[in-house]
């Protein structure tokens, strides 16, 4: 699957920004720094990269990409306190100054995992509203379909009960039709018998 440029630049970017708050001053509050804004800023950026993230290589390859970053940054900030400890100066021993800056990156770490979250939740937000858009669609089709079947049944019914009646007068007619014609017939023999017996009696 091709997925362009951003899609490998990103993670790059997050290992950037992830890395570069070893640099930063934890004191957010001081009087005169602008710690407290870079650091909103950085926590958004981390933020926006994982949603974007979530959207090009979902939630667990998404997750696995942002602890690879996390450990391989993590470490570097390890060697990077045990190279030059005099100048990552939080903390009273070297110990101390690799647990602060772990924690520093495990944190914007963490907000690129919370933007990868929101992401996956509000795209399953849309996906289950789009399911439950398509399953009152199947129930309404269902329902037309009841009614529908319900007509064609209730016509089929008209239609049968329309034959048996036109059957049953048929029917009738026909009888209607047969007696007469052996009241006609027997009245014929009957005429006939009279001719013959007037005939004989003449003779």
């Amino acid at each position: 699957m091709n997925r362009g440029f951003l899609a490998y630049f990103a993670p790059a970017l997050l290992a950037v920004l992830v890395l570069s708050t070893n640099f930063i001053d934890t004191d957010f509050f001081h009087a005169g720094d602008l710690n407290f804004a870079v650091w909103f800023a950085l926590s958004v950026f981390c933020f926006a990269i994982g949603w974007y993230m979530a959207g090009v290589y979902g939630w667990h390859t998404g997750v696995k990409h942002i602890f690879s970053i996390a450990v391989s940054v993590a470490s570097i900030s390890a060697v990077l306190v045990l190279m030059f400890g005099d100048y990552f100066n939080s903390g009273a021993s070297t110990v101390e100054k690799i647990i602060v800056y772990v924690l520093r990156n495990a944190f914007m770490a963490a907000m690129g995992v919370f933007g990868l979250a929101v992401s996956e939740v509000s795209t399953l937000d849309r996906e289950v509203y789009a399911l439950r858009e398509k399953v009152d669609l199947f129930d309404e089709t269902i329902k037309d379909a009841k009614k529908e079947s319900e007509l064609v049944i209730r016509d089929a019914q008209i239609q049968a009960n329309k034959i048996i009646s036109e059957a049953e007068l048929s029917a009738k007619s026909t009888m209607m039709k047969r007696e007469r014609i052996e009241k006609e017939i027997k009245e014929f023999i009957q005429i006939e018998k009279e001719l013959i017996k007037k005939y004989e009696e003449n003779s």
